[in-house]
């Protein structure tokens, strides 16, 4: 069994920002005893291993760095998620049994917060509300332990100002997503937010447009990665029909006939379609989206417009720019998504009709 005692307490005296002094005077030990741990050359008493975990706010095992090698936890898990799927509030007696057993593991902590904001959502109660919320701040202070990279500082003050929300405390939940919109997360929840609850639609009007920007972009490049992944599992309807989906959203979305950004996506996706025709044994069809897409990116290349002045719905961030990492042209772009497909005929297909386009 290997235990990592010596590097974890290194590591959370310096999270502290402590010297080794000043945790020997903490712990009534010298400072040489504190040496001695951290380079592995002694292991503590068992009181003093306690009284660490105790300060440093973790758990005496995961002070240690041990892991559990049987399934209890696992089983303890399980056992919560089918309460919380049937909605059953033994969920909250299951996880205050692990809360008991694990007060300063992170997992426990974060993973019973989540299971209160769940009841609390669903029964409006300000009892398990006001749990989670002591559980998420409890979380916060625990966060070294995280080892989810879904989950980390700002996920949890979300979560947070999702509870006080709850709670009728909006301001607060409001400023609470503000205060930690890192790279615009939270912009959709906070337009909404100010619309909804707080009547502020002014206010409201950038964060809406933002988020409405960033989730076009994200749509397309989720679409343009499931219509990979569907012809990797050779399901090329799928494909086609998510492809086809894509490219619908972007020509409703185009405010007028002008040339713009919106376009180079759009020849894009057509090249993605007819990859899928020719893994379906269609290559008549296949041509003709090429052709149109040779079309696109030659009107592109010739006038290239990076602006959002055509898009629909967000006038007041007609002044913004947007790029993709694709290539600096449409032709780029696509040539680019060309040699991901790794399509013989798709690659020669495209040289015959860009050359006549």
């Amino acid at each position: 069994m290997d235990l990592t005692l010596a590097e974890n307490i290194r590591k959370y005296r310096k999270e502290r920002k402590l010297t080794q002094e000043t945790l020997a005077e903490i712990l009534g030990v010298t400072t040489g005893a504190v040496y001695k741990w951290e380079s592995g050359m002694s292991i503590p008493e068992l009181d003093l291993i306690v009284k660490m975990a105790d300060f440093f706010d973790v758990s005496v095992d995961a002070l240690l760095g041990y892991r559990m090698q049987d399934n209890r936890l696992e089983q303890a898990a399980e056992r919560i998620q089918n309460y919380v799927q049937k909605r059953d509030p033994r969920a909250m007696t299951e996880v205050e049994k692990l809360l008991t057993k694990y007060p300063h593991m992170f997992s426990i902590v974060h993973g019973a917060a989540e299971v209160y904001i769940g009841f609390g959502t669903i029964n409006q109660g300000k009892k398990e509300l006001h749990r989670a919320l002591e559980l998420l701040e409890r979380s916060l202070l625990l966060i070294s332990q995280n080892q989810e990279p879904r989950i980390n500082e700002h996920m949890i003050y979300a979560q947070m100002a999702q509870v006080y929300v709850l709670l009728g405390e909006k301001e607060k939940g409001l400023d609470l997503w503000k205060k930690h919109n890192v790279g615009g997360l939270f912009d959709d929840i906070i337009g909404v937010s100010l619309v909804f609850y707080l009547h502020r639609p002014e206010e409201a009007e950038p964060f809406l447009n933002e988020a409405f920007l960033q989730k076009i972009i994200s749509m397309i490049n989720t679409v343009a990665g499931l219509v990979l992944l569907f012809c990797s599992h050779g399901d090329y309807s799928a494909a086609e029909e998510i492809a086809l989906w894509g490219i619908r959203i972007l020509e409703s979305l185009k405010a007028n006939e002008q040339i713009c950004f919106m376009d180079k996506l759009h020849a894009v996706l057509l090249i993605l379609l007819a990859h899928t025709m020719i893994c379906k044994g269609k290559p008549e069809e296949a041509a003709n989206h090429l052709e149109n897409a040779a079309v696109i990116a030659k009107a592109f290349d010739a006038s290239p417009d990076y602006s959002l002045r055509s898009i629909r719905f967000v006038p007041s961030v007609s002044e913004a720019v947007v790029y993709d990492t694709l290539g600096t042209t449409a032709r780029e772009s696509i040539e680019t998504i060309i040699s991901t497909c790794e399509n013989q005929t798709l690659s020669r297909l495209w040289k015959e009709y860009s050359s006549h386009a």
